[in-house]
């Protein structure tokens, strides 16, 4: 048993730390403590209760003087006063006085040489196998002398008083990127502190010339490294959890002079509706090790992904090495295909389509999905959303320093870009089912294989993208949404309904961009 005294991870009083306890140390002490059962697979279920997903509106950054130049502050980026956040971090500091508190050292950055250091304090010892597993695992040798970069308090039995605390609810998540600190409070929420670190590392790696990215890479036989952008649902870990590539990466990286790194050292994976013939990776994965959230299990253990009771947004975090082909450590060279995700509810765009390198700045500044049930609360059914850079909530600086730098990226590489539909083709989401895995899947494994690089394609007069008129494995008829659709004029109403959402995002948030990008878009 390793231990700390509280007082190194800034809390005072006679409580017990335990520092990097090994999985199934942290697993019994869980399940002692009644914070979860076991499934039949080992791993660990718990209920995350009145939050199970992200909560967006909670999220603030702490207003000083040595990073108030560097925010883009808005409606995601909220500011908070340092007293505030002061009087905050001393409350929920004297909360965790005199309890069990579990602490975790561990890395963001599979690349040694762009690597942060952070600490997790947490409340529940499920929570803390669950960073265990998420972040980088060090040595025991690298313990010996470890120094924390950042620390971050995660304490989902402290309440925030709105109304006295200057927040917006009991739940708070809170940065202080000059203190090198985070708070987060009242939500039993894991994705919080995995996200919590991400953006941090969207703070840090970009001042080190370091593109960061809201992706999944994997990488081929070959070397040929492969970046998947999309917001959570659109399927970065199920298409990246290939069996033919090894996985880099399901959800954070960087890209360096040197090529992509993993952020993680753990997957993230959505489990609503998972099932083994369709996903055999992310199944198997749920084994002794993995905390599962939300997923309804029966008497004997046995997990039922289909039910969604508790929330569509049931997930399961499992270390990488659990995936049989990842690649360890997480680095790759330098990507040959680019891939943003999206999941159209209108059901109007391509399934697949290439982009020049004008369109591909303008749909990652755009960053088009159907926000989809469950990945935050309130949402129950698909809501179009425009998330710049893919990834909106966890990018602290202006937009335009993360698509200078991927701009720059794909002159220097030559990378290929497609824009991958995996939402719905031929009518409106509940009006037509949602595009077979299946068929995604071939087509994102034509545009890898180069298999799409010398195909005829046609230009799409209202999307402005380029479709392919023929792609290895998928029917033909199925490529141009056109063809799908069998009443042609509620193609075309709703077709220019997503085309002029797109213009009127772009002009609202990018007034200054320049023309070639802003011509390189749907046509309203």
């Amino acid at each position: 048993m390793r231990f700390l005294n509280t007082t190194d991870v800034g809390v005072a009083g006679e409580g017990t730390a335990y520092r990097n306890l090994p999985v199934a140390t942290l697993t019994e002490m869980a399940l002692e403590r009644g914070e979860g059962c076991l499934s039949d697979t080992g791993a660990l279920v718990v209920e995350t209760g009145k939050y199970t997903g992200r909560s967006p509106d909670d999220k603030f950054i702490v207003d000083t003087p040595a990073v108030h130049d560097d925010i883009a502050w808005g409606k995601i980026n909220v500011p908070i006063s340092l007293e505030k956040y002061e009087k905050i971090k001393g409350k929920l500091l004297a909360y965790l006085q005199n309890k069990e508190i579990f602490v975790f050292d561990g890395f963001a950055g599979a690349d040694p040489k762009y690597r942060q250091c952070f600490r997790i304090v947490n409340e529940l010892a499920s929570q803390n196998l669950f960073i265990h597993e998420l972040l980088i695992r060090p040595t025991e040798e690298e313990l010996d002398d470890y120094v924390p970069d950042y620390t971050i308090w995660a304490a989902p039995g402290f309440k925030c008083v709105p109304e006295i605390d200057g927040v917006h609810s009991e739940a708070a998540i809170i940065i202080n990127y000059e203190a090198h600190e985070v708070l987060i409070a009242g939500s039993g929420y894991a994705g919080e502190i995995k996200k919590s670190v991400f953006s941090v590392m969207n703070y840090v790696l970009p001042k080190r010339g370091i593109l960061s990215m809201h992706c999944s890479a994997n990488i081929g036989e070959a070397g040929d490294s492969a970046v998947f952008f999309g917001l959570s649902g659109t399927g970065k870990t199920t298409l990246s959890a290939d069996p033919a590539r090894r996985l880099i990466g399901d959800d954070e990286h960087g890209w360096s002079p040197d090529g992509v790194f993993n952020i993680e050292g753990g997957c993230y994976a959505k489990c609503i509706g998972l099932e083994r013939e369709r996903e055999p990776q992310i199944y198997d994965a749920i084994k002794f090790g993995t905390l599962l959230e939300n997923v309804i299990v029966d008497e004997a253990g046995h997990p039922d992904y289909s039910d969604g009771t508790l929330t569509e947004n049931t997930r399961a975090g499992y270390p990488i090495d659990y995936i049989p082909n990842a690649a360890i450590p997480g680095v790759g060279g330098q990507p040959k295909t680019i891939i943003f995700l999206t999941a159209d509810a209108f059901g109007v765009l391509p399934p697949i389509s290439k982009l020049d390198g004008d369109m591909a700045m303008y749909h990652f500044v755009s960053g088009y999905t159907s926000k989809l049930a469950g990945t935050e609360r309130g949402i129950t059914e698909p809501v179009t959303t425009f998330s710049t850079l893919f990834g909106a909530p966890f990018f602290p600086l202006n937009a335009s320093v993360y698509a200078t730098m991927l701009g720059e990226k794909l002159k220097e590489t030559g990378a290929s870009v497609f824009l991958v539909n995996t939402g719905w083709c031929g009518g409106a989401a509940g009006t037509v089912p949602r595009m077979k895995l299946s068929y995604t899947r071939a087509m994102v494994s034509a545009a890898l294989a180069g298999e799409l690089d010398n195909v005829e394609y046609v230009r799409d007069p209202i999307f402005n993208v380029n479709i392919p008129k023929t792609c290895p494995n998928v029917p033909d008829e199925i490529l141009d949404p056109r063809n799908v659709w069998t009443d042609k004029e509620a193609y075309e109403k709703s077709a220019k309904t997503l085309a002029k959402k797109f213009c009127d995002n772009f002009a609202a948030k990018y007034p200054d961009m320049p023309e070639n990008i802003v011509n390189a878009g749907p046509k309203a």
